[in-house]
């Protein structure tokens, strides 16, 4: 498949990049068995031609293993199209589905490894993508509030509304919490944690200036991260518009791309983002999505990590994989 890609050519040479460390036997080898044998099946031949006609968004996080993730781009050079989010929002405005075989590479909540190990090797390749930052945290060292709540939870931290034990079951609390709720027992867990937790170096305003220069678009991810099903109308309108403004006044320009927070869709924020011009809305249901999205406000994305194998990533891409966990009723 050709590969063609509107972007600017990037001078960013790439880093140096550390050798990948074993993976512990268990879940990750049971994820890289998975993609053996499905690739191996006959239904990949059939779901790679399908999703020729899809559109393909990777949804990443932080890249921890460069080596991986520039395997995982070369491959994406031989048998895709990767595209830029400009060139979505084009396709969608002219009504003109993107190319066959089309990519979108995304980053949620955009920690510093994709200024540090993601950018030079896309650079390298001419490869765009998007990075959604949560704006509250631009300009910190705070860790993310979930990596924050485990670790307190791990060091003694208690809340009346959360369950003790193990931190898994805290933050699955926590997530479940309407807004103010979750951020009170995050106070308390602060109060009563007897360390605090490391600190968490986070993407500077002209970090983000970096990375829209080198061809990653900065998109919206809210003020917090919170889950938007558990805030009230006026915390929704809060969270996203706080976002636009801070990222307006760093950017010199207005955000037009956002990314739910937790993957889920909500129609107020849905409302709020067209009443500020925004043109694409990315979820993480784990789906391939069409060529020219027909709900440009909930666009399917794909979960794909770094670390993710080649047999496991080409079933992820050929949507094979995210087909059969929804058979199996089994989460991405």
């Amino acid at each position: 498949m050709p590969y063609s890609v509107a972007t600017t050519t990037i001078s960013t040479p790439p880093s140096t990049v550390t050798a990948v460390r074993p993976r512990p036997a268990g879940r990750a080898t049971a994820g890289r068995d998975r993609g053996s044998w499905l690739r191996l099946t006959p239904a990949q031949p059939l779901f790679r031609a399908r999703a020729a006609q899809r559109l393909a968004v990777l949804a990443y996080h932080g890249v921890t293993d460069p080596r991986s993730f520039a395997h995982q781009l070369d491959r994406l050079r031989r048998l895709a199209t990767p595209v830029s989010l400009p060139a979505v929002e084009r396709a969608i405005a002219e009504n003109r589905p993107l190319p066959p075989r089309s990519v979108l590479i995304t980053f949620d909540d955009a920690d510093r490894t994709v200024l540090t190990h993601a950018l030079p090797v896309l650079a390298a390749r001419g490869i765009p993508a998007a990075a959604f930052v949560i704006a509250e945290l631009i300009g910190t060292d705070r860790p993310f509030w979930w990596h924050e709540a485990a670790f307190l939870a791990r060091h003694g931290g208690r809340a009346r509304l959360l369950p003790g034990g193990h931190p898994g079951r805290v933050l699955a609390r926590l997530r479940e919490l309407p807004d103010p709720d979750r951020r009170r027992c995050l106070h308390e867990l602060r109060v009563s944690a007897h360390r605090r937790p490391p600190h968490q170096e986070q993407l500077r305003p002209e970090d983000l200036r970096t990375l829209r220069s080198g061809g990653v678009t900065i998109g919206n991810h809210t003020l917090g991260h919170p889950s938007l099903s558990r805030c009230d109308d006026s915390t929704v309108h809060t969270e996203i518009t706080g976002a636009h403004l801070a990222l307006t006044q760093w950017l010199g320009e207005a955000p037009t791309a956002f990314a739910y927070p937790d993957g889920g869709y909500d129609p107020r924020a849905d409302a709020v983002l067209r009443s500020l011009g925004y043109r694409l809305g990315f979820l993480s249901d784990h789906r391939l999505g069409p060529r020219l999205p027909a709900h440009p406000l909930r666009i399917s994305r794909l979960q794909v990590d770094s670390t993710t194998g080649s047999r496991r990533f080409d079933t992820i891409l050929s949507g094979l994989e995210p087909a059969l966990q929804r058979w199996r009723g089994s989460p991405a």
